[in-house]
């Protein structure tokens, strides 16, 4: 099993995208308003598949620099986040819970300037 467990691919048109990913995919996206300004579509998961949606937020712009990957860092982020800066990166935002219960999530830079996160649990 893959430890990418989540992904964001951000937006500037959510309704666009939507119609866009739909139609690529076979897929419908479930649209959901996440607060602050930001909205995101979430895409279905295959059984033991990573997971992932679409993002549309202030500070998130779509670009050719990729889209943003989360590593499963369960059962606890802390072990994780422990082994950042030692290796080399540097912890951007730490551990913040997710509303609704959906565990937490931080994200570091790696040693080559990516900006990744991380999901646990708890």
């Amino acid at each position: 099993m893959s430890k990418v467990v989540w992904f964001d691919i951000p937006v500037a048109d959510m309704t666009r995208a939507i119609a866009f990913y739909e139609a690529l995919t076979g897929d419908q996206l479930v649209r959901l308003p996440v607060g602050e300004g930001r909205e995101t579509a979430i895409f279905a998961a295959e059984d033991g598949g990573a997971a992932g949606c679409l993002f549309a937020a202030p500070e998130d712009e779509p670009s050719h620099f990729g889209s943003r990957v989360y590593f499963d860092a369960g059962p606890s982020i802390d072990g994780w986040l422990e082994r950042v800066e030692p290796a080399g990166g540097r912890i951007l935002i730490g551990k913040t819970e997710i509303n609704g219960g959906r565990g937490v999530f931080a994200y570091i830079e790696d040693s080559e300037g990516n900006r990744v996160g991380l999901n646990a649990p708890s």
